[in-house]
């Protein structure tokens, strides 16, 4: 690789040590891989099109990945908490009516809106 180096640019030879750093770095700190996604074209140009400046593809990919699994897991939760509160009410006998909780959830709404609607005066 030295003797490709040596014929480089100065600028030919910058990036090729950041190319080299950024290889190093994902031998290091990146040891599994997550399966490929096959893609018709006009989808990867479209994906392509949005993409951060200096962005990469893997990195959107990884930071999608990142995103779903956060909530995959926070959707989880929510359910388990449900699941939780449902026998608490079967085992105790204590539930809260529903149309108690849609008026409840009407009125916070609308507090809401009206403070939204003063800011905007």
């Amino acid at each position: 690789m030295a003797s490709a180096v040596q014929g480089c640019s100065k600028a030919g030879r910058r990036n090729t040590h950041q190319v080299e750093a950024q290889l190093q770095y994902i031998a290091i700190m990146k040891t599994a891989t997550i399966p490929f996604v096959r893609v018709d074209p006009e989808f990867r140009a479209e994906v392509e099109s949005v993409l951060g400046r200096g962005e990469t593809l893997s990195e959107l990919v990884e930071a999608s990945v990142r995103a779903g699994v956060q909530h995959r897991r926070v959707q989880a939760e929510f359910i388990a908490r449900g699941m939780r509160s449902r026998d608490e009410a079967h085992r105790t006998g204590e539930y809260v009516n529903a149309d108690t909780v849609i008026e409840q959830l009407q009125r916070k709404l609308d507090e809401a809106r009206n403070r939204t609607a003063k800011t905007q005066e």
